[in-house]
């Protein structure tokens, strides 16, 4: 998820794009936010796979997790995956 998010940074926001990851794990879930800043000039467009974020919440919901993806108010986009684990011993 992490890497699929990173590359849709780079292809959507460009280099120099300030991209901030946080993983966070408790006893119940897995939680991953990546977040970017937003474009901050022009720059070459990477080709798209068609697949980032269709194939990335597939993958989500096939392990009983929720993915919520969208614009931030300051112009960049946000990514949040929460993955349930299993009982811990």
């Amino acid at each position: 998820m992490v890497q699929e998010a990173l590359t849709n940074a780079l292809k959507h926001a460009g280099p120099g794009a300030e991209v901030e990851t946080v993983v966070d794990v408790d006893d119940t879930q897995l939680s991953v936010e990546v977040a970017n800043s937003g474009p901050v000039g022009p720059y070459p467009t990477l080709p798209a796979s068609g697949h980032g974020l269709a194939g990335m919440r597939e993958r989500v919901e096939i392990l009983g997790g929720t993915l919520a993806a969208g614009p931030t108010h300051t112009g960049g986009w946000r990514l949040r995956v929460t993955l349930p684990l299993g009982a811990r011993s």
